[in-house]
């Protein structure tokens, strides 16, 4: 057997006096030079984004970091709540809920943008794209909302401002390729919402799909410890204990035949 190559790291490296991130100085380079959003490219992406690239990876923060009580929200206050002495614990199981249903679906939805933006004919691959999910009884990620009816008021607004930056190029454009192509099938229209919106927008903007959940991640963190927060003054752990009880009442304990052995 052929022993493994040898491995480096191209991200950081420490000395006494000296931190160095993908070749810059921690210090002297980057603490007061960039802004968060900044740093996080170049630490993620390994290269100096463009202002307009910063912009839209900003935007999409912004965008995906808060949303209500939804199942991240409630899993972090109940957590904090139960072991308040770990507040990472209750960010963490926050952080569990991110995924490829809700928040997370940037990641999957960035994938079908590039095979439809890749193809020859954009719209009969779209129009393929959602006949095999549809065959298969899947969602289409990206795509469908709850509350947000008939459209998300987010998705416009990231369009916009990739296109005030001159970012919003051939991801975009098939979003609404695909989007019009699952509306015909479906004989009505579906909402491109958030997580649609910034899968189109930061693959224009150079992120690759397979890390795109972890901006969804960084985003819904900072949500999360402004809900924990909130626990701390003001707590609804109560609140919501009572109203699943109250939602979910005890039936008495009695299965039915179809659940016996």
């Amino acid at each position: 057997m052929k022993p493994a190559p040898p491995t480096t790291t191209s991200i950081a490296t420490a000395s006494p006096d000296a931190i160095v991130v993908r070749g810059k100085d921690l210090c002297g380079e980057l603490i007061g030079k960039l802004s968060f959003t900044e740093m996080l490219c170049w630490q993620i992406l390994g290269r100096e984004a463009a202002p307009a690239q910063v912009a839209v990876v900003d935007a999409c923060l912004v965008a995906l970091m808060e949303h209500g009580l939804m199942p991240s929200a409630i899993a972090a206050r109940l957590v904090y709540s139960s072991a308040p002495e770990a507040m990472q614990g209750a960010v963490a199981a926050g952080l569990l809920g991110v995924g490829s249903r809700l928040v997370g679906s940037a990641e999957g939805c960035a994938r079908l943008l590039a095979r439809v933006a890749g193809a020859a004919d954009a719209a009969a691959e779209a129009a393929a794209v959602v006949a095999e999910h549809r065959a298969a009884k899947r969602a289409l990620p990206g795509f469908g909302h709850d509350v947000h009816l008939p459209d998300d008021p987010r998705t416009p607004r990231l369009f916009e401002v990739a296109r005030e930056h001159g970012v919003a190029g051939r991801h975009v454009a098939a979003a609404a390729t695909l989007g019009a192509a699952l509306d015909r099938a479906l004989g009505r229209h579906l909402t491109l919402n958030a997580t649609g919106a910034v899968a189109a927008v930061l693959a224009d903007a150079g992120v690759p799909a397979e890390i795109m959940r972890g901006f969804a991640l960084i985003a819904r963190c900072a949500g999360l410890i402004g809900h924990i927060h909130e626990e701390q003054s003001r707590p609804a752990m109560r609140s919501i204990w009572d109203a699943a009880e109250r939602a979910v009442p005890y039936d008495g304990g009695t299965t039915t035949s179809k659940e016996q052995p």
